[in-house]
């Protein structure tokens, strides 16, 4: 029997978070026990980065679909069904006996998630109303996003270590189970907030795009950039994009109703959004193997060694970010977190192969952990400025496609880059066994440099385009809602009239 009580909004928030926590954790929590995976299924190197961007590629491609299922379906429904799904795909990730039903466990987590995440964050911008009261629910919330993959690389170790790899999927079960059970009790059901049809072509069409391009960068190295195969999946995502975005022009209910993209604040925080999980979610991954595989660290040890990046990031983005965004912008505060970021990793280009944690690691690690503290929060806060209510989970659909494809382009981007750094080394030895410790630690320097490139140009966007839009958006804010509604209704950009204004224009043009 649900309880006919309004819970109070913390305890949504609380909830919601929590939903939020499982889902962005597995985006992480695979990569202390790759060793243990490989060992166990047989798998080979390349197999394993299937297994870490599968997740975040099939979230990214469809929570746009997520996104526009909370505002068709109901907010409440919409994640009680993701959070089942992951959990049933949880199970089945756990008891994988092949890289096949590993993958395809992989995949459906991602499709829970991409149900459960835009319905949770949908959920508290419409709990929370704009302003402070949002501002300092956004910070908790993504204080919860920007800790939860430093803190499943810990979970991962220790479970890895202790009860075996498995157990980092069968935890999962139990936690979806009494979340599902909670969200129905204690969260109040929503109604539609839109009618009309699904865009599943448009889903497809990105999610397979995505897939294309990211094969094509993983492969690249080691087929050649000039070779048929290669070639014919860049060619094959460019054409599915394109697919995707003439899909979106003739969709009766598109995913992606393209005069969102004229509000300057959307577009540009999605852009910085792209950038900064890009360089998180690759450091993440470089920063796990470089622990284990050169500096000798275990499971449990390596997930320690993260506490630097997990504890900061909590304290600045819970306490501090909220603040310094209400009074100073979002756009300062993503140029402080993307610059703060890039000084740590710049910090850690210069990481020996023998290096000390406390001196060549922990300053960089600490660095990164405050600056994703202040970043994550401030692109969010940006991404739902003026945003109505009525597709406010397409909009969480839309920044959480940003995370995930940013983050998958970003690993397979800066790891692409790291192992030919290393196999430049390893060449120039001979292939001398005695310089795969020298190889993996320049290639995980090359990492560092590239994530800390793809910081800089965040901060970029944000300092001169972010901040150009932020001082316009007060302008438009009392009109852009009317009209982006009008967009969805009609599927496009609907004739200019006298009381509307477009979305991302002004007064004068």
């Amino acid at each position: 029997m649900q309880s006919t009580r309004m819970p109070r909004p913390g305890v949504i928030l609380a909830l919601v978070s929590a939903a939020q926590f499982m889902v962005i954790l597995d985006l992480a929590v695979v990569n202390v026990a790759i060793p243990s995976m490989q060992a166990d299924l047989g798998l080979s190197q390349s197999d394993l980065q299937w297994v870490v961007i599968t997740y975040g590629l099939t979230l990214g491609g469809f929570v746009l679909l997520g996104g526009r299922a909370a505002d068709l379906l109901g907010r409440r429904t919409t994640l009680c069904a993701g959070l089942v799904l992951f959990a049933a795909a949880s199970l089945g990730a756990g008891l994988s006996g092949s890289l096949r039903q590993l993958v395809v466990s992989r995949a459906l987590q991602g499709l829970g998630a991409a149900l459960a995440s835009p319905a949770a964050l949908s959920i508290v911008t419409t709990t929370f109303p704009e302003g402070a009261p949002r501002n300092k629910a956004l910070g908790l919330f993504a204080a919860v996003s920007g800790s939860a993959a430093s803190f499943g690389v810990i979970m991962s170790g220790a479970l890895t270590s202790g009860p075996g790899w498995e157990w980092i999927f069968f935890i999962n079960v139990p936690i979806g189970i009494a979340l599902v059970g909670l969200v129905r009790r204690l969260i109040p059901a929503s109604p539609p907030t839109t009618r009309g049809p699904v865009d599943v072509l448009g889903a497809l069409t990105v999610t397979s795009g995505l897939l294309a391009l990211v094969y094509a960068i993983n492969k690249g190295d080691d087929y050649g950039w000039t070779v048929g195969t290669t070639l014919g999946c860049i060619g094959a995502g460019i054409v599915l994009l394109g697919l995707f975005a003439w899909q979106e022009t003739r969709a009766p209910a598109p995913l992606v109703p393209l005069g969102m993209f004229r509000r300057g604040t959307f577009t540009s925080a999605n852009l910085v959004a792209a950038l900064l999980w890009g360089s998180f979610f690759a450091t993440i991954f470089q920063g796990t193997l470089f622990l284990q595989q050169t500096l000798g660290y275990s499971a449990i040890d390596t997930g320690v060694a993260w506490l630097a990046a997990t504890g900061s990031s909590l304290v600045v983005a819970g306490a501090i970010a909220a603040r310094v965004v209400g009074r100073f912008g979002a756009s300062t505060a993503l140029v402080v977190g993307q610059l703060t970021m890039a000084g740590g990793l710049l910090y850690l280009t210069r990481a020996p192969v023998d290096s000390a944690y406390w001196t060549d690691l922990f300053p960089g690690y600490l660095a990164f952990g405050i600056g994703i503290g202040f970043s994550a929060m401030a692109a969010q806060v940006a991404v739902f400025t003026g945003v109505p209510d009525g597709v406010s989970g397409l909009a969480g659909g839309l920044v959480e496609t940003s995370r995930e494809v940013g983050g998958a382009l970003g690993t397979a981007i800066v790891a692409t880059l790291a192992l030919a750094r290393a196999n430049d080394v390893l060449d120039a030895a001979g292939g001398a066994r005695s310089a795969r410790p020298l190889a993996m630690t320049e290639g995980f320097q090359r990492a560092s440099l590239a994530a800390a490139g793809f910081s800089i140009a965040a901060a970029l966007v944000a300092g001169f385009v972010l901040r150009r839009a932020e001082r316009r958006a007060p302008a438009m804010s009392s009109a852009s809602p009317q009209r982006l509604d009008t967009e969805l209704d009609h599927g496009g950009p609907a004739a200019p009239s006298s009381t509307t204004i477009p979305i991302g224009a002004d007064k004068h043009g």
